[in-house]
């Protein structure tokens, strides 16, 4: 993993809202930036029937050890019973934009 960082999927069925959630955690430094997707499209199971909804994809940046807090942040904020939150590993980047994440999320790890 390229030195802690990682890329953590959200999606919604309202892009405004994700986009807010986003902004509040770019704000709270818990993630550097939110990259939207505002119109995707998720097929998926849920009470025993297939749905196929359109819904909303943000992408951001963040510490692999502030998962949690956005994991956390989207369990107590979201308006779906069971959000999807993904984190997934970066395996290579640009070094400077490594650099960039790590110092936009400084201080708001609890080791730090």
């Amino acid at each position: 993993m390229t030195r802690e960082i990682c890329e953590v999927v959200i999606t919604a069925d309202n892009a405004d809202w994700l986009v807010e959630f986003s902004r509040r955690l770019v704000g709270d430094r818990l993630a550097a930036c939110g990259q939207h997707i505002a119109a995707i499209r998720s097929v998926y199971r849920w009470d025993g029937a297939v749905q196929d909804e359109p819904e909303a994809r943000v992408a951001l940046h963040t510490r692999v050890d502030l998962v949690s807090r956005i994991v956390e942040r989207a369990n107590d904020e979201h308006p779906y019973d069971v959000p999807c939150v993904l984190a997934l590993p970066v395996v290579a980047a640009n070094p400077a934009y490594v650099d960039w994440v790590l110092a936009e999320t400084e201080g708001t790890s609890p080791d730090r």
